[in-house]
C-alpha cells in the first residue's frame, strides 16, 4: 500500500519516503510525509488486505482438505514426490510401489564391457550418463 500503491482506496499512490544508509547497503528509515488520518487510512487498508486474503487462504485449504492430506499421507510415507505423482495423488488416485533409485548425482554400478578396436585392442566401454556429459 505505501510503497506500490497497490490499494483501491487510496490510489497508486507511494507513500513515505525511504532513507537509506550507504555504508548498510539497505533501508534505515522511512520518513513520514503524510498526515496521522493518512497514516490510520493506510493502517485499515493494509489489514483489510490482509485479513481478505488470509481469508481467501483459509478458504482454498479448507476446500481442498482432502487432496492436502493425500499428499501430507504420501509424503509420510515417501519422503518426496514429483510432479508427476503430486498429479496423481490430487486426481485420488493410488500411487504405484515406491522405486528404489540411487540418490541424485549418483549412478547403479555398473560392469564396464569391452569394445574391441582398431588393431586387436580392447577398450573398455563405460556408458554415459546424460547428467554427467
Amino acid at each position: 500500500v505505501c510503497e506500490w500503491g497497490m490499494s483501491e482506496k487510496l490510489g497508486p499512490l507511494a507513500f513515505g519516503k525511504k532513507e537509506e544508509a550507504i555504508f548498510l547497503g539497505r533501508e534505515f528509515a522511512q520518513h513520514q510525509d503524510y498526515s496521522e488520518s493518512t497514516a490510520s487510512e493506510i493502517d485499515i487498508e493494509v489489514r483489510q488486505i490482509v485479513m481478505r486474503n488470509f481469508d481467501r487462504a483459509k478458504q482454498l485449504l479448507e476446500s481442498h482438505r482432502l487432496e492436502l492430506q493425500a499428499l501430507a499421507e504420501a509424503l509420510l510415507e515417501r519422503e518426496t514426490l514429483n510432479g508427476e505423482e503430486i498429479d496423481i495423488v490430487i486426481r485420488g488416485e493410488k500411487l504405484g510401489p515406491i522405486k528404489n533409485l540411487p540418490p541424485i548425482g549418483e549412478s547403479r554400478p555398473s560392469k564396464p564391457q569391452a569394445v574391441s578396436g582398431k588393431e586387436g585392442l580392447s577398450i573398455p566401454h563405460v556408458p554415459v550418463h546424460p547428467s554427467k556429459a
